[in-house]
């Protein structure tokens, strides 16, 4: 509250609610006054925290009004004389109205301070901080009772909406989609077992089994069960598994955790039958020694053991045609060779079983079941003969090492209808074995191109002579070396000037006088010819990873791209398009697309052929008579090939000597040697082709790849009794 000093008049009315009027000093309140009072209705809690709460800030703006008419401590305190009252005595005491509450009491006063003998700092004219605004203490909040039909309202409506979700809910699934659900319930029931389909077999031309399914197992533990056994089920596992395992590791997996570890995979079913009769065996003597004995010193029986499917892939004849055949994985799929190529046609369609399971996933006999049967695969017969290819695999292998190469190949094939029966690669693998790498994978005579040399002299004159623009009586001056395009071509020996026939060109093997026949010939019909023989093209056999060899694009070739391609360089093939090459020669022109699938076996064993490529003439049979004839020249005493001679037989062939590229330097330093040819020469029933890759030493398609052509050769002829014709070698004069 203000004070009111001197003859101030008294303000009207109280300071505010709940506050007593200010009495005045002209009359002071007397006894009765005080003690009169008027009836008043008792004050409500309400009204009581209120009236406090405006007192309290009545009094913290009181004493904020005090606090800044305060003199400031570093000025002289000054008495300010009332405004009415006149002069007063210095001394007197000042008189203050009396209160509500009653007289005033006077401050005694102070003694006065004594001086400092400090100096005294001069007053500063700083401004006085502004005072803080006094916080007023809000009055409690009262709680507002709600209305009670509102309340009712609300739940009523809250409840209505998840009724309505429930009723929504219940009409989805018996109105709208039943099914769906109902199935989705019998799922989890039911459990789904695969049911693998049988792979075909993959056979010889004769049935014998080159690949084939064989049921074995894969033995399960529930170490959950096996623990407390797990020493004695060692003891009986360990000897039927040894190789595969070792008891170390049988007892780290019987006493592991979990309900499910794998022991050994692909046992066989006669191994398996072993183990169950020793584990029923031991099983027996358990029962009798638990006779009598109470249930906590019973010994546990053996159990824990299981098996599931795991088919593996055998293979009866070893490494017998192993790079054609080829192998497959864990996973049961093809992964090289035809097992890879013809993986969709071997591995069938799989079935499945649902049966309905209890709780524990166990079946419920009687239940209800559905089982789809599994489409067994398709089988498929090769135009391979296991016993010819055995035999060409063994002789590749031995000149291979004899030489010293890097590989080689020997493929047979049968002139009419063009199937192949071998396709012998060195070096080979034993898919039974395991031990092998990615690279022994290939099949070299359809992945692997070169340069084929020589050999392929064999086309160029089938070209020209189908031309017309040579014959046997064609006679060339041939030369050392020969131009072309400021590069110097030679012959594999030196000499000077000779008088060839076109059958001499052949015999000899000259280059020179090879590249001054093809050059009467237009470059695009060369490269016409070149295309109808099938380089530069797949042969068809779609075989995985086949190579079609590099030809060069378009016919418009440099004279130097032509002439080297017309002695075998500048071009490169794999083993099977050469060998088709030389096959359209002895088939009288006509070229045979070669054929590695015989036919399909049916699951029910019966056989659907295999529709290959129809045949297509290249050239003339007079052409191919022709250069046939020139190439019996190649295997007489004069040739360069009499190792490839065979008793009784007319044989026609040609050599091959050819560089090739090393990859390591781009250049010219690797070789491959090669020799092609059929017999009978006047009646062809078989074409044989040779090459070595790499070989060390002396090098020549001749005395390399001759003898392991007369040795396949004369096994093809005896295997399949083809008769000598007694046709005698026509007297063809090489030279003029």
């Amino acid at each position: 509250m203000t004070d009111r000093r001197g003859n101030e008049p008294p303000r009207k009315g109280g300071s505010g609610r709940g506050t007593p009027p200010r009495s005045t000093p002209s009359r002071p309140s007397s006894a009765t006054d005080r003690t009169r009072a008027t009836p008043q209705r008792p004050e409500s809690t309400r009204e009581r925290l209120l009236r406090q709460a405006q007192e309290q800030a009545d009094a913290e703006r009181r004493a904020a009004a005090r606090a800044q008419k305060r003199p400031a401590a570093d000025a002289p305190r000054k008495r300010v004389a009332p405004k009415a009252a006149g002069p007063r005595k210095q001394g007197a005491p000042t008189r203050r109205p009396a209160s509500a509450g009653g007289p005033r009491k006077v401050a005694a006063k102070k003694a006065p301070a004594k001086k400092s003998t400090a100096r005294k700092r001069p007053p500063q004219n700083r401004p006085q901080p502004r005072p803080k605004k006094p916080r007023v203490k809000k009055p409690p909040r009262t709680l507002k009772l709600g209305r009670s039909t509102l309340r009712l309202r609300l739940t009523f409506g809250v409840m209505a909406f998840v009724l309505s979700l429930f009723a929504g809910r219940l009409v989805l699934l018996q109105g709208v989609d039943p099914d769906s659900y109902a199935l989705a319930a019998s799922k989890e029931n039911n459990k789904t077992y695969v049911l693998h389909a049988p792979r075909g077999s993959i056979t010889d031309r004769n049935g014998v089994e080159f690949s084939v399914t064989e049921d074995t197992v894969a033995i399960i533990a529930d170490p959950s069960q096996t623990k407390p056994v797990a020493s004695q089920l060692v003891s009986i596992l360990a000897p039927k598994l040894a190789g595969t395992t070792t008891p170390a590791e049988l007892l780290t997996a019987l006493t592991g955790k979990g309900r499910y570890v794998r022991l050994a995979k692909e046992v066989p079913p006669q191994t398996w039958n072993e183990i169950q009769a020793e584990v029923k065996a031991a099983n027996k003597v358990i029962a009798q020694q638990n006779k009598g004995k109470p249930k906590e010193q019973k010994a546990p029986a053996l159990i824990g053991l299981y098996t599931e499917a795991d088919p593996i892939r055998s293979h009866p004849n070893g490494s017998i045609a192993a790079t054609v055949v080829g192998i497959t994985g864990d996973d049961g799929k093809g992964q090289s060779g035809l097992e890879y190529g013809l993986n969709s046609k071997l591995s069938g369609q799989d079935g499945k079983a649902m049966y309905e399971t209890d709780a524990n996933g166990n079946k419920i006999p009687n239940a209800n079941h559905t089982v789809e049967e599994p489409r067994p695969g398709v089988g498929v017969q090769l135009t391979l003969d296991r016993d010819l290819q055995w035999f060409a695999e063994r002789r590749i292998q031995e000149a291979v090492k004899q030489y010293q190469a890097s590989g080689g190949t020997v493929i047979v094939q049968e002139v009419k209808s063009g199937e192949i029966l071998a396709m012998a690669n060195y070096p080979t693998f034993d898919p039974n074995k395991k031990k092998f790498t990615s690279s022994d994978l290939h099949n070299p005579a359809l992945e692997r191109t070169y340069e084929p040399g020589s050999v392929q002299k064999v086309v160029t004159m089938a070209a020209l002579a189908d031309a017309g623009l040579i014959d046997l009586n064609t006679k060339l001056k041939v030369p050392g070396t020969i131009d072309v395009q400021r590069r110097t071509i030679k012959d594999h020996w030196n000499h000077g000037d000779l008088n060839l026939t076109i059958a001499g060109v052949i015999a000899k093997s000259s280059n020179v006088g090879t590249i001054m026949a093809a050059q009467q010939m237009r470059i695009p019909q060369f490269v016409k010819y070149l295309h109808d023989f099938g380089f530069g093209e797949p042969t068809g056999l779609n075989f995985p990873g086949e190579s079609k060899g590099r030809l060069m694009q378009g016919d418009e070739w440099p004279e130097i791209t032509r002439s080297n391609v017309a002695f075998g360089q500048g071009l490169s093939v794999n083993a099977v398009q050469e060998t088709a090459a030389v096959n359209a020669v002895a088939n009288g022109g006509v070229y045979v697309p070669p054929k590695l699938v015989r036919n399909w076996i049916e699951p029910n064993g019966s056989l659907t052929p295999n529709n290959a490529a129809p045949p297509r003439r290249v050239v003339s049979a007079k052409a191919a008579k022709e250069v046939a004839t020139m190439m019996e020249a190649v295997t007489a005493e004069k040739g360069t090939a009499p190792q490839a001679a065979i008793d009784g037989y007319l044989v026609a062939g040609k050599t091959g000597t050819a560089q090739q590229v090393d990859s390591a330097c781009g250049c010219y330093r690797k070789w491959a040697t090669s020799f092609a040819g059929f017999a009978p020469a006047d009646n062809p029933r078989f074409v044989v082709y040779v090459v070595l890759h790499d070989p060390t030493g002396a090098r020549g398609g001749g005395f390399q790849g001759g003898p392991v052509f007369r040795d396949v050769m004369s096994f093809a002829l005896q295997k399949y009794a083809v008769p000598p014709t007694g046709a005698k070698q026509q007297n063809v004069p090489i030279t003029w």
